[in-house]
């Protein structure tokens, strides 16, 4: 938003990350954005104090989390807390716009809560405004979007956003809120469902001798299907189709609907995350006292985030099994460890019989590994030659989520491979 001219303070709650974000570091990993913090620091500020910003904004976008509950349904704690607070804050009409990823009707709520809360005799109307971005390629995609989505009620709500993007020079999609909260859902559960359908498809290949990547090559240049989304792997993770998937879900259930495709979806996603696990273990007696190396950690490369990350599922059964895990990743490594603390002899921590060790190279890792497990296609890890796990790895035998080698290459290198959807 600076970057095209406006003047933007950011709120949060917590001390440490506004002190951070004063001082121009970016409290998570995302590329190109210290870089914009820096060129546009003139017209952006910081503060945990909502009160002096919100009175006088012409527009406050609600950008908080609504993280999945244990039935599934979205927690809109937060946006209560920041709607209310702009409730009893505003001192002029202005416009709140959520681009969290909320359930249908949930602006009509916020809109209504405002009101029940407000304190000065003001006009304040709320629009929706989800956004479309993948973690790692964030800026871009915000910058070079190929739409944005606006969902208003009445004209002027949408002449406001229409004026905030203006200077984006991007395609504006205008509809109603609940259209606008409906399209968020609708487009991450289908690229959801994209990738577990050749997931799906992934592992009859495997049975019944068809190579994924073939099949996605030719299925790709047909344009009513597209390339994108249509490589083959141990499943999504992330921020969005894991909580957007099962929010969507709930939101039918409670309407009396079964979405039979999005459940499928989950299911596969379910499966697929620990699909290697199971084919190691076909393939050895047990992990106890096995050295394994477990490289990328994160739910995709370019990102530190590691919510729903297979890494996640795969880690505790590997320890419960007795495994002595060497983990790299070149970013997340900090946030896994704060999951799982390294074993060591300073801090003793116990996990069932295996321990975790983390290291700053794939080759460490790997050095006289009995077994390794691709999670995430790190260039760093792509970076690895196939010969170099035979010459590292006491027995070379790899289990790669993400297809990154060539199954010939590995094979003339003397590995023992396995990936997805591939013989």
């Amino acid at each position: 938003m600076a970057h095209r001219g406006h003047n933007v303070t950011c709120v949060d709650i917590d001390e440490k990350k506004i002190t951070m974000m004063q001082q121009g570091i970016s409290p998570i990993y995302e590329q190109d954005l210290e870089e914009l913090m820096y060129i546009n620091e003139e017209k952006l500020g910081y503060t945990t104090d909502y009160k002096s910003v919100y009175k006088n904004a012409d527009a406050i976008f609600i950008g908080v989390g609504t993280p999945e509950q244990p039935d599934g349904s979205a927690n809109l704690s937060y946006i209560a807390t920041v709607a209310r607070q702009i409730a009893e804050t505003v001192e002029k009409d202005c416009l709140v716009v959520v681009k969290s990823t909320v359930p249908v009707g949930t602006n009509d709520k916020v809109e209504q809560f405002i009101q029940d809360f407000l304190v000065n005799d003001v006009n304040v109307q709320v629009a929706s405004n989800p956004e479309f971005l993948a973690q790692g390629t964030a800026v871009r995609d915000t910058l070079e979007a190929a739409r944005i989505i606006i969902g208003t009620n009445s004209i002027k709500a949408e002449n406001t956003l229409m004026a905030i993007y203006e200077p984006f020079g991007l395609p504006i999609v205008s509809v109603s809120r609940r259209s606008a909260e409906m399209i968020k859902y609708a487009a991450n559960d289908f690229l959801a469902l994209k990738i577990s359908y050749m997931n799906d498809i992934a592992n009859l290949c495997e049975l019944v001798g068809a190579d994924i990547e073939d099949v996605a090559r030719g299925m790709g240049f047909d344009s009513r299907i597209g390339s994108k989304f249509l490589n083959a792997g141990i499943g999504y993770g992330g921020s969005c189709f894991p909580k957007d998937t099962k929010a969507l879900d709930y939101l039918a259930t409670l309407h009396g609907y079964e979405l039979r495709t999005v459940k499928a979806a989950i299911d596969v996603n379910n499966d697929q995350k620990i699909l290697l696990y199971k084919k190691a273990c076909q393939r050895l007696i047990t992990f106890n006292g096995l050295k394994v190396a477990v490289l990328g950690l994160t739910f995709k490369s370019g990102t530190d985030d590691l919510r729903e990350a297979p890494s996640l599922d795969n880690v505790p059964l590997l320890l419960a099994q007795g495994a002595d895990i060497y983990a790299y990743d070149p970013i997340g490594s900090e946030n896994f460890r704060r999951r799982f603390p390294e074993t060591s002899s300073e801090r003793e921590v116990e996990y069932s019989k295996g321990s975790i060790h983390y290291v700053r190279s794939a080759e460490a890792a790997l050095d006289g590994a009995n077994v390794c497990f691709i999670f995430t296609e790190w260039g760093e890890i792509k970076a690895v030659m196939p010969e170099d796990y035979n010459r590292l790895m006491r027995t070379p035998l790899v289990y790669d989520g993400r297809n990154i080698y060539d199954v010939n290459e590995m094979r003339e290198s003397g590995v023992e491979y396995y990936s997805i959807g591939r013989k």
